[in-house]
This record gives C-alpha cells, structure tokens and sequence, in this order.
C-alpha cells in the first residue's frame, strides 16, 4: 500500500507542530490508516532540538485525548523536502522559511496547514508560545480543522 508522509513544521517544534503532530495522528488512527500514512513534525530553528514538547501543549493536548509525550524537537533538514509529499507549515512565516531552502523540485510539497481547513478561517495558526493557556486551546480547534481537511486531501490521493 502507498504510504503518504506528512511533515507539520513551526518555528521551534515544541507547540504547534507537535500538536498537529498528535492531532493527525489521532484522526489518522481513526480512520485506520496509520499503515498508510507517516506522520513526524520538525522546526525551522534549532532552538529546542531534543527537547520535549512545551508542557502547556502537552497539557491542552491532553485534555483532548491527544499525546505528544514520546515527541521530541528537531529542526527540518534538506533531505526531508525528498522523503516528504507534504511540508506543511504552521504560518506565513513557517513557509517563507520553508521555501527560502527548498529545492525548486519539491515547491509544491509545501503548504499552509490552514490551506486545508473547510470553514473560511486565518491563514495562520498563531504562536502560543509566549500567551496563556488560551493560546493553546486556540491552536488545537485551528490544527483541527486543517488536519481533517488534509486528510480529506490524502484520502483523494490514496484512493
């Protein structure tokens, strides 16, 4: 069976990513199709290379059923614009980052994750890094939506 591999970047990968990591994982499972897609998160900055995801998105993720404990941070590296069919950045900036070392072959692998979301929303999932809780709620309804939109995109491809 082919296997789609999916890649979620933001900045660091300790909020964002991670939890679009976990929540696609989540649906991804859901829908019983882990053995056909990958799934893995990485940041356009070597901030927190190794490091847990923050602890107030694992706690927002949580309370949603969602674990990202086994997640740890790395940053994007050339070979993943290769071994990825999507790059999908967390914000405007995330995908300037992106693109600004991608290989003109692989430009179109790269996408908001937003991009994806049914409903008209931002462009942006926001940072939270630097806000409350609220923050990171606010990041898990938006990831949401794109991730159940970015399946539906896989799904069409796969079938």
């Amino acid at each position: 069976m082919c296997k789609v591999k999916v890649l979620f970047v933001c900045m660091g990968n300790i909020c964002r990513s991670p939890t679009a990591q976990g929540v696609f994982e989540a649906l991804v499972a859901e829908a019983g199709l882990q053995e056909q897609i990958q799934i893995d998160s990485a940041g356009t900055h070597a901030y927190h290379v190794g490091e847990p995801p923050d602890s107030r998105a694992t706690q927002a993720a949580c309370r949603r059923s969602i674990d990202l404990s086994e997640q740890r941070a790395r940053r994007v590296e050339s070979g993943d614009f290769v071994h990825f069919d999507y790059l999908v950045a967390m914000d405007r900036s995330n995908l300037d980052d992106l693109l600004s070392i991608c290989p003109d072959q692989h430009r179109d692998k790269v996408r908001l994750l937003l991009a994806f979301a049914d409903a008209d929303t931002v462009a942006d999932v926001p940072d939270p890094y630097y806000g409350g809780a609220q923050g990171f709620e606010r990041v898990l309804d938006l990831v949401e939506q794109g991730a159940r939109g970015l399946l539906a995109d896989i799904r069409r491809r796969l079938d």
